[in-house]
């Protein structure tokens, strides 16, 4: 058991790294979209095997996935406006983002960030959902706020309803 906590702060450890190395310095040049979705990709297989997530890849836009509950009714589609609870959070698990606790937030869809369009109509109001977000995805290589460039992202979803 003590070598398998040794291995997770490892791995761990590494991410921060990486995700430091990657979001460091000011101004840099913008990265070819195509290797930075082979990096991210990388970078959230090695976090979900790490932290044991059971998550699932869509394959055409290359967002990762985990149905935690489906919830029941029709599915909001990326026109539809959803009220929400939200946490976002980088992979080195620092929060950046949040609802405030007990008032929900509503929102159109196709309005916010891509991997939120794509990975809300997965579930159904009532559903509960983990997004792992690769930056082509979340800001790209421009970051936004406390959000370094090319940052995968983290979300926990609750899909309250569809308004």
């Amino acid at each position: 058991m003590r070598n398998i906590d040794n291995l997770k702060q490892i791995i761990k450890f590494y991410l921060v790294v990486l995700v430091t190395l990657t979001s460091c310095g000011g101004k840099h040049a913008p990265l070819d979209p195509a290797k930075q979705a082979l990096k991210d990709d990388s970078i959230i297989q090695v976090y979900i095997k790490a932290s044991r997530i059971p998550a699932v890849k869509d394959s055409s836009s290359g967002l990762y996935y985990q149905i935690i509950v489906p919830g029941v009714g029709a599915n909001p589609t990326q026109n539809s406006t959803v009220k929400v609870n939200y946490t976002g959070k980088l992979l080195n698990g620092e929060t950046f983002d949040a609802n405030p606790t007990g008032k929900p937030i509503s929102f159109p869809l196709n309005g916010v960030i891509k991997g939120w369009t794509l990975g809300i109509p997965f579930i159904k109001p009532g559903g509960k959902i983990l997004l792992i977000i690769p930056s082509g995805l979340a800001y790209g290589d421009d970051g936004s706020g406390p959000i370094p460039p090319n940052a995968v992202l983290i979300f926990k979803v609750d899909l309250l309803n569809i308004q």
